[in-house]
């Protein structure tokens, strides 16, 4: 929970300048933008939200902004006190170790799915895009690549449900995973190598506890750069 009392930003300081959104609507946009703020440690635990300041850095009413702090009070980064505003709350280990663990259930599902009901062209598919993975450094490519390697294996899945599910989850990094997570790249191309290949053999059991280990190792490598910037509070769960 919030803590009172606490410093609230004056308006003294400017705040960032927003990045481009890409098929964001303003109140998701707004959201990450607040997530960054946390998480370059512009807002702290207990303060306030100074949302007329935030609207102001978007360039937008306070309508996305309030829609923003009700999606991040759902996620855990906000706590919302009636008459008394938004205020930062201090992250918790645990649910950052959960949220990592429900994208490895899920993946793993899917790509449990799409190996039953896939056509044999979707081993194709991965593999080269493992192949990409495997020569790319840059983030913004790592990012490209990975997303088309997770849409082929959800759309070989061909399962409504699983796409209302990802749709519902958010990841907690406010920006290129790839490049402000240490280690990520790594993690990620190893993962995803192993993966394409056994979905090109048809192994569901080894392509769906591969997605597991990646999804795991990505989630504790978030924990940890999480608690190098101190945006958690109280003992580790």
């Amino acid at each position: 929970m919030a803590t009172v009392g606490q410093r609230v930003p004056t308006g003294s300081e400017p705040l960032p300048s927003p990045d481009t959104p890409a098929r964001q609507s303003s109140g998701e946009h707004a959201a990450v933008y607040i997530r960054r703020l946390i998480f370059d440690g512009r807002l702290h635990p207990g303060e306030r939200i100074p949302q007329e300041h935030i609207a102001q850095a978007l360039g937008v009413s306070r309508i996305p902004v309030r829609e923003a702090l009700i999606a991040l009070e759902r996620e855990g980064w906000v706590t919302i006190e009636m008459h008394r505003g938004a205020f930062v709350n201090a992250l918790d280990e645990q649910a950052a170790r959960d949220t990592y663990e429900l994208f490895a259930l899920v993946y793993g599902f899917a790509v449990r799915r799409a190996i039953s009901r896939a056509k044999p062209e979707l081993g194709d598919r991965v593999r080269d895009i493992a192949r990409r993975l495997r020569r790319a450094d840059d983030p913004d490519d790592m990012s490209r690549l990975t997303m088309a390697f997770h849409v082929a294996i959800v759309d070989a899945a061909a399962s409504p449900r699983i796409k209302v599910v990802l749709r519902a989850m958010s990841g907690l990094i406010p920006g290129n995973f790839f490049a402000l997570v240490p280690g990520a790249i790594d993690v990620e191309r190893k993962g995803l190598t192993e993966i394409a290949r056994a979905v090109a053999d048809g192994d569901a059991a080894t392509a769906s506890n591969g997605y597991e280990r990646m999804m795991r190792r990505q989630g504790e490598l978030v924990v940890k750069l999480f608690a190098d910037r101190g945006l958690f509070g109280g003992p580790s769960g």
